[in-house]
């Protein structure tokens, strides 16, 4: 199954993109799908109130994928001066081999490029998280060295081991 429908997310999707992320992010013990952080983070990845505030945020768009009618993928996409912000990329974990991640990652940078003129883009990455990391490296984007502590405050879980680091990564959106 592949993605064949997008549009930006609304009101009444709230509660089904919550769903979505916190199935990709962290799912029960023993479920499928390769990109999760279950053994590394405890806590739900985000709850329907902090979705909604997306919604209402200037420069942003959270973007739907959906196959045969079903949601399957969302992604967040925020401009910041001439680069734009991709986060919250989510796949549902029966499409997280089929190109469904693949293909909202582009779709998140064409929406930032045509939207926003966006000249780059930047994500965050749990650093433990080899194998995210290196599917982010052979799409383009670098490392930026800057590595910082979980961001326990901003109300994505809780890390189950000590020293627990997120890395920014970068693209250039070429010319």
């Amino acid at each position: 199954m592949k993605i064949d429908t997008f549009r930006h997310a609304a009101a009444a999707d709230v509660a089904d993109v919550a769903r979505l992320v916190n199935l990709a992010y962290r799912p029960p013990a023993g479920a499928a799908g390769w990109t999760h952080e279950s053994d590394l983070v405890a806590g739900e990845r985000i709850d329907a109130a902090r979705v909604a505030a997306m919604l209402d945020q200037q420069q942003s768009a959270l973007l739907l994928g959906f196959a045969d009618g079903r949601l399957v993928a969302c992604v967040h996409v925020e401009k910041e001066g001439d680069s734009s912000y991709i986060g919250m990329l989510a796949v549902d974990p029966a499409l997280q081999t089929a190109g469904a991640g693949k293909c909202m990652l582009a779709r998140a940078e064409e929406f930032a490029r045509s939207a926003f003129g966006a000249v780059s883009t930047r994500m965050v990455v749990v650093s433990a998280r080899e194998e995210l990391l290196a599917f982010y490296l052979r799409r383009g984007y670098r490392k930026t060295g800057d590595v910082s502590a979980f961001p326990l405050a901003a109300g994505v879980g809780v890390p189950l081991r000590d020293g627990l680091t997120i890395e920014v990564l970068e693209k250039s959106m070429g010319g």
